[in-house]
């Protein structure tokens, strides 16, 4: 049968919503932008509050018998080469917890590249998981890391045959990819699933330039955000499964205990329009996108104190497996500012948002959303910043570590740290001590501690010289990191 990926079933159910002039005497409480603050809908417009609408019971009769959602997910299937897709309003941060937890249980190893996401660190501390963590691989003279390798897993598995799954991310942040189907297979030898942390990839089966996607390479099951390179809006994100080693109903009792039960039809229409959007253009539109990222990497490049990278600088031996081109990583270590400054200046004097940041590296995204306008405006503001950054303070030396500083030893299981006994110690006291909670830079979101792991002072005195130039940690219990939360002592003792 020939699938039609001309039709939209939300978008099409929210048009025969209003058109039958629908009165609802049910939540949202706004009914139809009739209660909303007059300030509110000036701001947002009344589009927004007419789209907000009930799932079931609104757009779908109470029993979702016109199988709306249902139907928006087979075609999101179909143009992802995927056997099921659900949809989710809670991000990618959801999703990926549904799928570790559809893999492993409380007291169960799941191996995990330690890159991972503070979301898949929350699932472990949520599900009782006990993490084996495979080690990415560390480029020591950029100072990134790029996800495990085949034979990293196949290690892993080795010492921990016991262990339910896989987890990996690809792409990275940064466009660093794996060998997705390689790390497949030696997960499939052992009849074990693999799942891939993709947030970063929902763009990828729709250009045969760009990387593997993950359904083409063999994965169980995987997490894509679609409103970070593709054209939903926030929090939109779906997670896709094939083959047997992961049963379609284990994945959506895991998905229903975590979900809400008041979705945004708002966030559903925009997966919807998005999948129709990929199925009908997206070649043409991710090509466009590709040789427009190809101008603005060069175009960069000229530019002096600025260095994009490129697959020679991410890919090779001991490096990542692929690369995405359009995550513009720029290199701004000869301007001699840190990233830190270079996006604060952007943002104060040119009105413009990067999105990746750390100690020497800004990140531009390109997407199908952009075009010549967008990228001269890009352009002319990284000149200007290249002329202004001589006047520029250098601003704190963040003091990165080696990638063999950077480890700590997990000491105790993260949930036990989070949830056990814990005390705030000045952070001059907390070397050797077992942190108790996660301490993020982010973006990207990659914890640089995790509950209980060991903290030594090379990290603390990294997260310590990161914060005072301008690194952005979200999740410490003291955002001054005067204090670190860790295990008390008893419970130490204990272990």
């Amino acid at each position: 049968m020939v699938t039609d990926h001309s039709r939209a079933p939300v978008l099409e159910a929210l048009v025969d919503y209003h058109r039958r002039k629908r009165l609802a005497f049910t939540p949202p409480g706004h009914k139809q932008a009739r209660g909303a603050d007059p300030a509110v809908r000036e701001v947002l417009g009344d589009a927004v509050f007419l789209g907000d609408v009930l799932a079931s019971g609104g757009l779908d009769d109470r029993l979702t018998r016109g199988r709306v959602l249902e139907r928006a997910e087979e075609l999101m299937a179909d143009a992802v080469h995927a056997e099921d897709t659900f949809f989710t309003t809670c991000g990618s941060s959801l999703s990926v917890k549904a799928a570790m937890l559809s893999v492993a249980g409380p007291h169960e190893k799941l191996l995990i590249g330690r890159d991972a996401h503070k979301s898949v660190v929350s699932g472990l501390i949520l599900a009782g998981i006990e993490p084996v963590w495979v080690e990415p691989r560390w480029d020591a003279r950029l100072h990134i890391a790029h996800p495990p390798s085949a034979e990293d897993f196949e290690s892993a598995f080795d010492a921990h045959p016991d262990a339910k799954g896989a987890l990996v991310t690809s792409p990275t942040p940064y466009g660093a990819c794996a060998a997705l189907a390689e790390i497949a297979e030696a997960c499939h030898r052992r009849s074990r699933p693999l799942v891939v942390d993709g947030a970063w990839g929902a763009h990828l089966p729709f250009h045969p330039d760009l990387p593997t996607w993950a359904m083409d390479a063999g994965a169980d099951i995987c997490v894509t955000s679609i409103h970070k390179m593709g054209s939903g809006l926030e929090q939109g994100s779906v997670f896709h499964r094939r083959g047997e080693l992961v049963p379609v109903d284990v994945l959506k009792t895991r998905a229903d205990l975590l979900g809400t039960t008041s979705p945004s039809v708002l966030i559903y229409a925009g997966l919807d329009g998005w999948r129709r959007q990929m199925a009908l253009h997206g070649r043409d539109l991710m090509g466009a996108a590709l040789d427009l990222a190809a101008e603005v990497r060069a175009a960069i490049e000229e530019i002096d104190g600025m260095h994009v990278h490129d697959r020679a600088d991410f890919c090779g031996e001991g490096l990542a497996d692929d690369f995405d081109p359009l995550p513009v990583i720029i290199d701004i270590a000869g301007l001699g500012i840190t990233g830190f400054r270079a996006a604060d200046w952007l943002r104060d004097n040119r009105a413009l948002d990067t999105h990746l940041v750390d100690h020497r590296r800004i990140g531009a995204q390109i997407t199908h959303a952009d075009d010549r306008g967008t990228a001269d405006e890009l352009l002319a503001a990284l000149k200007d910043l290249a002329r202004a950054a001589p006047g520029l303070a250098a601003g704190p030396r963040v003091d990165v570590p080696s990638p063999a500083e950077l480890r700590m030893a997990q000491a105790l299981p993260p949930r036990d740290a989070f949830f056990g006994p814990t005390e705030d110690v000045p952070a001059e006291d907390a070397e050797g001590r077992v942190a108790a909670e996660m301490i993020t830079p982010y973006p990207p979101g990659i914890p640089a501690v995790l509950p209980g792991e060991r903290l030594t002072a090379p990290v603390l005195r990294y997260l310590r010289t990161g914060l005072d130039a301008g690194m952005h940690l979200p999740d410490p219990t003291d955002p001054t990191l005067a204090t670190i939360r860790v295990a008390a002592s008893d419970q130490e003792a204990a272990k």
